[in-house]
């Protein structure tokens, strides 16, 4: 399915009433830049909603949004032609079929003393990557679903939720030659998401990496908020969360680092807690998504989270 084809499967009546239905519930555009305790908790569609369509595809950010997501997380990479493409993966097996399409466009890499082949998403231009399937490997109805690129991920998300981009692998696309950071600027200037009046389409920038959103900061200030995630099993200390101040406004460590401490401290210092990723393919020792998602806002008193399942998110503490 491509770009056109999605698009002509909504009817403008039932755009419209997407668009009318989201209007009155856009989170602030300074939602989560200073932690609000008992405010309105945030929800953030892990790379769309993609437990239920392909994630960081368009049927995925377009669920999202009809399931209430506040943001929508758009995972980004760089073509060979220096275009923004939303995918978590710079290795395109995983999610396509480019071995099929491209059978001899591999790269070969060690891989614990083995010699494997790769597919790196930076050695194939735009028209070559929408010729790759990226629904199969998740249901055979989601057959012929393009890649987006950002632009066309925007075009979708403006005026019914925010956005939610994260810089993938910048260091390495710096290695290729690509200023990630600044293209990402690029896009949002061009696309009128600079103005301070937006408040129909909030912008949040992520990234795991501090260079990255140092680099953004230099380049925006506070025009945006920005979001300092960590790996998992590597809680925010004092000094870090201090550092992080200094660039970004919230902190994302995964779930299993959260602690009702941690978010006491870092609301504190005026950092909001975000925090990843919850999914209903995951076993839960809460019984349910909704209820481990339920545990981590109301309980333990995150501001936001990620999940692959936004119609189970809790927007109450009873709900």
């Amino acid at each position: 399915m491509n770009r056109r084809e999605f698009l002509a499967l909504m009817s403008s009546a039932a755009l419209a009433a997407a668009m009318g239905c989201r209007s009155q519930q856009h989170p602030p555009r300074d939602a989560l830049i200073t932690p609000k305790p008992g405010g309105r908790k945030i929800l953030i569609a892990h790379r769309g909603a993609s437990a239920y369509a392909p994630e960081n595809t368009l049927p995925a950010y377009d669920l999202a949004i009809k399931q209430g997501a506040d943001y929508v997380e758009q995972d980004l990479q760089i073509s060979k032609d220096g275009v923004l493409m939303c995918g978590h993966d710079v290795e395109l097996t995983r999610v396509s079929n480019i071995a099929d399409v491209f059978p001899d466009r591999f790269t070969e890499a060690k891989v614990k003393g083995k010699t494997v082949r790769k597919w790196w998403i930076y050695n194939f231009t735009v028209a070559e990557l929408k010729q790759l399937d990226f629904g199969s490997h998740l249901d055979p109805k989601f057959k012929g679903t393009q890649i987006p690129t950002w632009q066309e991920a925007i075009d979708l998300i403006r005026g019914r939720a925010g956005l939610f981009p994260e810089t993938k692998g910048p260091e390495l696309y710096g290695k290729l030659g690509f200023n990630m950071e600044q293209m990402v600027v690029d896009v949002l200037n061009r696309n009128g998401l600079n103005d301070k009046s937006n408040h129909a389409t909030p912008v949040f920038i992520q990234s795991f990496s501090r260079p990255s959103l140092e680099r953004v900061n230099a380049l925006i200030g506070s025009r945006w908020p920005k979001l300092q995630l960590a790996l998992v099993g590597k809680p925010f200390t004092d000094e870090m969360m201090d550092e992080t101040k200094q660039y970004a406004t919230a902190i994302g460590p995964a779930k299993n680092d959260v602690t009702a401490a941690l978010v006491q401290k870092a609301h504190a210092k005026g950092l909001s807690v975000v925090t990843w990723t919850f999914s209903s393919r995951e076993p839960s020792q809460y019984g349910s998504v909704a209820n481990e998602m339920r545990h981590y806002l109301y309980d333990l008193g995150a501001d936001a989270l990620f999940t692959n399942n936004p119609d189970q998110f809790p927007r109450e503490a009873n709900s």
